[in-house]
C-alpha cells in the first residue's frame, strides 16, 4: 500500500517536471530580458538643456551616427598607453544638443558620472578637437578597471589626445559618464555661493575659497547638498569645521593618505594661503546652511504630542 502511494506521488512529480522546467526557462528568459533592458539603459547618454526636453542617445545610436576612431596614447590613470574606440566629443555634443539652439562654446556644462562624480566645465573646452568619448576598451573587452576603487569606465569615458593633455585638472577625464547638462554655475549650485558682504571681507578670502572649492573639490564633494556625491557632504547637517580641528582639516587636504587609504587625491600644490581661503569659506558656509532634506525639529506639546515649532 505504501509502495503504491509512493509510485503515485512519483508519477505526479514526473508529470509536473516539464511544467517546472518551462517555468524556469520562462523565468530565465524574463531575467535575461530585464538584464538586457538594464544594460541598454545604462549604455546611454542623457543631454539636458534649459527649456528643452531631455534627449537620450544610446551607445548604438551614437556609433551609427558618428564615425568612430581608434585613439591610442598614454593615459594618466592607467599610467601607460591605452587604446580605445572613441567618438569626437564635439560631434557627440552636436547630436545631443541638436535642438537646443545654443552656442556651446559660450555655455557652461556639467558632466555627471554614474557614481555621483560631477565636473563643471566650459563648453569651449569640450569642443576641443582633441576631446573624445571612449566607447570601448580595445585592450580589454569588458573594460579594464580604473582608479583607486577599480571601477569600470563603461559606458563612456572622456579622454584627450596629445601628450599636452595629461593634466587632470586642466583636462578632466571622468568615466562612467551618463549625463551632460548645460547649466551656469550660479544657477546649478546657488547654495554654494557665500553671502555678501561677508564673502568680500578679509580681502575676499571666503570668495577665493569658493574659487578653490570649485576648482579642486566640487567634483567629489558637496556644500549644502550641491556638488559631487562621490565624497562626503561638507556642510550639512554639520560642517566639517564643526567636528574636525582646523589643523587636521588642513593636513588631511594636503595628504589624505597619511590619515587613511581612500580615493581622495593629495593636494600638495595648495599652499597655506590656499588652505586659509578654503577654511574661511567652510566657516562662512557653516553659518549659511541649506538642507533640502532636513527634517524639521519638533518639540513636545503639553499633551505629549510632538509639534513643529
Amino acid at each position: 500500500m505504501i509502495r503504491r502511494e509512493l509510485l503515485h506521488i512519483l508519477s505526479c512529480w514526473l508529470l509536473l517536471l516539464p511544467f517546472a522546467a518551462c517555468s524556469r526557462r520562462a523565468n530565465q528568459s524574463t531575467v535575461t530580458e530585464t538584464a538586457t533592458a538594464t544594460t541598454t539603459a545604462t549604455e546611454s547618454l542623457r543631454f539636458i538643456a534649459p527649456s528643452h526636453p531631455a534627449r537620450t542617445l544610446t551607445k548604438q545610436q551614437l556609433l551609427a551616427q558618428i564615425p568612430s576612431q581608434i585613439i591610442a596614447g598614454r593615459d594618466p590613470y592607467y599610467e601607460r598607453v591605452k587604446r580605445f574606440t572613441a567618438l569626437p566629443l564635439r560631434a557627440v555634443l552636436s547630436r545631443g544638443f541638436a535642438d537646443a539652439g545654443v552656442d556651446l562654446a559660450k555655455e557652461d556644462l556639467v558632466l555627471r558620472a554614474l557614481d555621483g562624480y560631477e565636473v563643471p566645465i566650459s563648453g569651449a573646452l569640450l569642443l576641443d578637437e582633441n576631446a573624445y568619448l571612449a566607447v570601448a576598451d580595445l585592450d580589454a573587452p569588458q573594460w579594464e578597471p580604473i582608479g583607486p576603487r577599480r571601477s569600470s569606465p563603461a559606458p563612456f569615458y572622456l579622454i584627450w589626445k596629445g601628450d599636452d593633455k595629461m593634466d587632470l585638472m586642466a583636462h578632466p577625464r571622468p568615466w562612467a559618464l551618463h549625463e551632460i547638462e548645460i547649466a551656469h554655475f550660479e544657477k546649478l549650485y546657488p547654495h554654494l555661493l557665500p553671502p555678501e558682504p561677508q564673502a568680500s571681507e578679509n580681502g575676499g578670502l571666503a570668495r577665493r575659497g569658493l574659487d578653490l572649492f570649485r576648482r579642486e573639490c566640487i567634483r567629489c564633494h558637496a556644500i549644502n547638498r550641491e556638488g559631487g556625491r562621490i565624497g562626503p557632504e561638507l556642510n550639512v547637517p554639520r560642517s566639517i569645521v564643526e567636528y574636525r580641528p582646523v589643523e587636521q582639516i588642513r593636513a588631511y587636504i594636503r595628504n589624505p593618505q597619511s590619515f587613511r587609504y581612500s580615493a581622495m587625491p593629495a593636494h600638495p600644490q595648495l599652499d597655506d594661503t590656499d588652505l586659509d581661503a578654503l577654511i574661511a569659506y567652510f566657516r562662512l558656509m557653516s553659518q549659511n546652511k541649506h538642507d533640502r532634506d532636513a527634517v524639521p525639529a519638533t518639540t513636545p506639546s503639553r499633551n505629549g504630542n510632538s509639534v513643529v515649532p
